[in-house]
């Protein structure tokens, strides 16, 4: 692969059954992904079972996103290993009657937080910095990672009622601050 492609190519190479074009989406984007994954849950064996979930699922769907003109692959991918998790966590609940996991607590910002603190306008950024850790996290959920009310609960190990008042709280607050 002398020229470099975009992911999203990869994908649609990958639907093509070119094993050599996946080796290069996984080189690229696990160490990314793991990344997302671990911030979003604190039990290693766990999130390797995700990850391994995750790139089974893209081999075998890749032509589902291959049809797509435009879009970003690190999104598609991204959107299978959410609801790969959040299945996980269901699984775990199910079989053990437990709480889903916790959520990693004590790591540093995503690089695609700093990322965004750093293309969002300065009022905008500084109302988002204001918000309750709750209230950032729901968002970043439902708004950042694109995720349902019902999918964000199961992420986060909440009613889908806080999850909503949550995310009205975000919502008002962050109309409050820019108003």
């Amino acid at each position: 692969m002398g020229v470099r492609v975009d992911e999203a190519e990869l994908v649609r190479r990958t639907a093509r059954g070119d094993r050599a074009a996946f080796d290069e989406l996984y080189r690229r984007t696990s160490p990314w992904l793991l990344v997302r994954l671990r911030r979003r849950c604190d039990d290693d064996d766990l999130v390797a079972d995700v990850m391994q979930e995750t790139y089974l699922a893209v081999w075998r769907a890749a032509d589902s996103f291959a049809g797509v003109s435009v879009g970003s692959g690190l999104g598609w991918l991204w959107s299978i290993a959410a609801r790969r998790l959040i299945d996980a966590f269901r699984r775990r609940a199910r079989d053990s009657q437990a709480v889903p996991l916790p959520l990693a607590s004590q790591n540093p910002p995503a690089a695609e937080d700093v990322a965004l603190d750093g293309t969002v306008g300065d009022e905008v950024g500084d109302a988002l910095r204001r918000l309750a850790p709750e209230l950032r996290q729901v968002l970043h959920a439902m708004v950042v990672d694109g995720l349902t009310v019902h999918e964000t609960a199961v992420l986060l190990g909440l009613p889908e009622g806080t999850v909503k008042t949550r995310a009205r709280r975000a919502r008002l607050a962050l109309r409050e601050a820019l108003s």
